[in-house]
């Protein structure tokens, strides 16, 4: 069976019966039976890599010991592709990259496929999905691949949550890590810190700093938050009559939703009298034209 478009669809609509029949499951363990019948066999310079596939890091490691399974039992699980939209006759891959390196160290030449039409947010979620089953995302790719889907399509983090079966605050606390430098999410994407590290460096001052010392002094999670802790302490102002009042929990919170769901800085300032700011932080243009497209639309759907 071909999957065929049908116009514009929702996140996950008819998403399990589509990942039923490409066939997303684990690899299977020795002397199974393969769990996808190929379509065809095709030599690996008719596939490509997908550009949006949200696993940026491949461990050299582990494509060793696979392309050394490869050599000796071949590829047990078909590859699912689609037709490329860039070269006509080849594919572009969508669930099994990781296989498709491990064959070219393992020099062999041929591999099966699956052949299916999917869409781009299709090809998206398989690669979310595929990723995120198989645990082989770190916090930050998960992060990004759920900003894709939500920057690209228009989804909001409870589609994206419900589609794939996550909370609501599991997606948000990942969204809160792309407020980070880069140099911190270069620490959790190699392993240096956990994402649980990292959300507590995101109050702090200089995260970048931050991170340096926890990774230095191999310090937990649980010492990392008191860390936070005691480096945003003194930065809290008392109450002034008609000034600035310590935020609250609550407002804390809300914050935190605004900066997960437009994926910027957002700061919120209450005065004593009521009135108030609320502040957005912009890291480029692109950002910023994203908030002028959020606003615009939300603009034309309140007041048309």
């Amino acid at each position: 069976m071909t999957l065929k478009n049908t116009g514009k669809r929702g996140l996950g609509r008819g998403l399990s019966a589509l990942m039923a029949d490409v066939q997303i499951d684990p690899v299977p363990e020795r002397g199974e039976a393969p769990r996808g019948k190929p379509d065809q066999i095709v030599t690996l310079d008719l596939l490509e890599p997908n550009p949006d596939q949200p696993r940026r890091q491949f461990s050299d490691e582990a494509l060793q010991e696979l392309a050394a399974s490869i050599r000796e039992k071949g590829v047990i699980q078909p590859l699912i592709v689609r037709p490329s939209k860039r070269t006509e006759g080849r594919f572009e891959i969508v669930a099994g990259e990781r296989r498709w390196r491990a064959c070219q160290m393992a020099q062999t030449h041929e591999v099966p496929v699956i052949v299916r039409d999917l869409d781009d947010i299709e090809v998206l979620e398989i690669a979310i999905i595929e990723n995120i089953q198989r645990a082989d995302l770190n916090a930050v790719e998960e992060a990004m691949g759920y900003r894709q889907l939500m920057d690209r399509f228009g989804h909001t983090q409870d589609k994206v949550a419900e589609a794939l079966g996550k909370s609501r605050s599991h997606i948000a606390n990942l969204l809160r890590l792309l407020h980070l430098p880069d140099e911190v999410l270069d620490h959790v994407r190699q392993g240096r810190l956990s994402a649980g590290h990292a959300r507590a460096l995101i109050t702090t001052e200089d995260p970048a700093r931050m991170a340096r010392e926890v990774i230095a002094g191999a310090m937990s999670v649980r010492e990392t938050e008191k860390l936070a802790k005691r480096a945003t302490e003194p930065r809290a102002a008392p109450r002034k009559s008609g000034g600035a009042a310590e935020k609250d929990a609550d407002t804390r919170a809300l914050e935190q939703d605004l900066s997960a769901n437009l994926g910027m800085k957002v700061s919120i300032e209450h005065s004593a009298d009521g009135s108030g700011r609320l502040v957005i932080g912009y890291r480029n243009l692109d950002d910023l034209d994203r908030l002028c497209g959020a606003l615009s639309s939300a603009r034309g759907s309140d007041f048309s």
